[in-house]
């Protein structure tokens, strides 16, 4: 990973929470952190593409993790550069040798359920056919228990100020990335974005969302083709159709010492329970 081409990139991150007051109760005044929310116009080799509602905490990896999962871009390599002006609220990203069919691909496009911004572009959902994930891994329940006390000790913003969702991505218990942001698909798409820079290969890894999992998360989990998906929320129908067409183990309502395994139960693996001595 050392000769992996990088992007020129900003390093523009917002503070994450801000102090107003409120009142309680008791009719006192109290100091209250509350969430980061920023508006992100994302601008593609000077095309306006969408604006993203943001915590701000790595606006460029948001940006890269955009482009990646709604297939814009079809690899870092393409990505001349990343620059982020919260002065203008906007993040211009110029490619090498620009991108074939743009507007083409911006006409047609599937308004799915993401929080406020969520859609997905061109023929995604034709493309999962051809997706192929690792049936050779597999996940453990003590992995996943191990997993989730780890993952709770990582949410500082939620429990600071709530209103945000948390994402990351483990190689097995270890989480090797984690987001917070006021929606579940920016924090999907930093990971992503993080993933392209650093050369992170998916195929054996689990990713974690505090987030519903909708159509359109188990799609971007199988683009970066991680075969676990692990949420402490529940999930949707179409969610479930696609989870199982491609073929990822998911896993819902992961709280502690509970969970629910839904598809991909040929990859979990249940702790045995110990022999009760007569």
């Amino acid at each position: 990973m050392g000769n992996r081409h990088r992007p020129q990139l900003t390093s523009a991150g917002r503070p994450l929470t801000f102090e107003v007051e409120a009142v309680n109760e008791r009719g006192e005044r109290l100091p209250t952190p509350i969430a980061g929310e920023h508006p992100l116009t994302l601008y593609l080799d000077k095309r306006e593409i969408v604006t993203l509602m943001t915590l701000g905490q790595a606006p460029e990896a948001l940006t890269i993790g955009y482009l990646r999962n709604q297939r814009l871009v079809g690899s870092v390599e393409e990505i001349a550069a990343v620059q982020v002006d919260w002065e203008t609220d906007s993040v211009a990203v110029t490619t090498r040798r620009g991108v074939k069919g743009l507007r083409e691909r911006l006409k047609k496009r599937t308004v799915t359920t993401g929080c406020g911004q969520g859609t997905v572009f061109g023929d995604l959902m034709e493309e999962i056919d051809s997706i192929q994930l690792r049936d050779d891994v597999k996940l453990t329940e003590e992995t996943l228990y191990g997993l989730l006390d780890a993952v709770r000790h990582r949410e500082t913003i939620y429990k600071s100020a709530g209103a945000v969702h948390g994402c990351a991505l483990a190689d097995g218990a270890n989480v090797l990335y984690f987001v917070e942001d006021v929606g579940r698909h920016n924090a999907v798409d930093a990971i992503a974005g993080q993933m392209w820079l650093d050369g992170v290969d998916g195929s054996d890894k689990i990713f974690y969302t505090t987030g519903r999992l909708t159509s359109e998360m188990v799609i971007k989990a199988a683009q970066m083709r991680i075969p676990f998906l692990v949420s402490r929320s529940g999930l949707t129908e179409m969610g479930h159709s696609i989870a199982s067409q491609v073929g990822i183990t998911m896993i819902g309502r992961a709280v502690t010492k509970h969970y629910l395994l839904f598809t991909g139960k040929h990859r979990f693996v249940k702790t045995a329970m110990p022999t009760m001595l007569a």
